[in-house]
């Protein structure tokens, strides 16, 4: 109960200090009477934060999510990109501070770029938490998918900060995905905090897990001086990758200031100009060498058998030694009879 109670704790402390949403919002929106469409306005005349109420390449939505709360996303269109990208942006921004910087990527990556406010951040209800980040990022995914027609190889995601973990948490569940962006990621959440070298279950964005499961290229940016996010986060991160790209360590940056550095679009705009000129063959061909060179590095004494159940059962050949008296049979270690056998069986959630 004690260690229970610390974990508990121990992961509140950690989700309020992931999440920084700005108060108040920079940004509002509003359905237009007649059409219905959603728009965006500024909540004040004197807001520093301007987003163009009528803009032809901006699609704004209010998607609903698994957890029950409505998000805001901003689809950003560029009439010749080839690829996408989902931005997850950080733990102290929403989408009105970042709309500036939405287009210039656009423009520069010859992209199509949707973003989106987390639950509780800008006009979007509920509360931020871990798991309505990745709640929310699927259903942006999902919207992408119906509404836009794009798929996993044509997608590239991008988490900065906090928005790591909601990165990793999709990239690992789509092994077709074209590439993934890490911006001053995090390793974890209680590795932010205190240094430890083990991951507890009561952390939160546990990247340090999910990365390994990421089948797509991986580009790694992070700030040599940053403070709040240690660079050897960035770099753990692309020791663990499987397919890292060449990463980049900006020399003097900090957390939130990458972007001011030239090598930051010059090194982003030749990932994605590789990453589009990257045909099905050859992600097709790369999927299948990390898949055989993860499946070798991870042999079992495990037999997978198909099952009607819902989760997969494997039979595990017992280790215990073999009885001399009945020598194809294992002996049961606990009981003296050679003949008893009982198999064990391990239930495996396939996460």
């Amino acid at each position: 109960m004690l260690l229970g109670g610390m974990g508990c704790m121990v992961s509140r402390l950690a989700s309020k200090f992931a999440f920084f949403p700005p108060r108040p919002a920079t940004y509002q929106v509003k359905r237009q009477e007649g059409d219905g469409k959603v728009v965006v306005v500024s909540p004040s005349s004197s807001s520093s934060f301007s987003i163009p109420q009528v803009d032809s390449s901006l699609d704004v939505w209010l998607l609903d999510t698994k957890r029950g709360n409505r998000i805001v996303a901003f689809y950003l269109r560029n009439p010749y990109a080839r690829l996408t990208l989902l931005y997850s942006h950080g733990n102290a921004a929403d989408l009105g501070q970042l709309y500036d910087l939405f287009v210039q990527l656009k423009v520069n990556l010859r992209v199509n770029l949707m973003g989106y406010d987390y639950s509780g951040y800008g006009a979007s209800t509920g509360k931020p938490s871990e798991i309505d980040t990745y709640a929310d990022i699927e259903a942006v995914y999902q919207c992408l998918e119906t509404e836009y027609g794009v798929s996993q190889e044509d997608l590239i995601l991008y988490g900065q900060s906090v928005g790591s973990g909601p990165t990793l948490h999709l990239a690992a569940r789509l092994p077709r995905l074209r590439g993934v962006v890490l911006h001053s990621a995090i390793l974890s959440g209680l590795r932010v905090l205190c240094h430890v070298k083990f991951t507890l279950c009561c952390d939160i964005y546990k990247n340090i897990n999910k990365i390994q499961k990421v089948k797509c290229p991986v580009l790694v940016i992070h700030g040599t001086e940053d403070d709040v996010v240690n660079w050897l986060h960035g770099n753990g991160l692309w020791q663990l990758a499987r397919e890292p790209y060449e990463p980049l360590w900006i020399k003097g940056g900090g957390h939130c200031n990458l972007e001011l550095y030239p090598d930051y679009i010059r090194h982003l705009c030749r990932f994605i100009h590789e990453m589009e000129n990257m045909t099905t063959e050859i992600r097709l061909k790369k999927i299948g060498q990390s898949l055989r060179q993860h499946g070798k590095s991870n042999t079992s004494t495990c037999t997978p058998c198909i099952t009607g159940r819902c989760c997969r059962v494997r039979l595990c050949r017992p280790r215990w030694p073999r009885c001399p008296k009945f020598p194809k049979f294992p002996r049961c270690p606990e009981c003296p009879r050679p003949r008893c056998i009982r198999l064990s069986f391990r239930q495996c959630c396939g996460t």
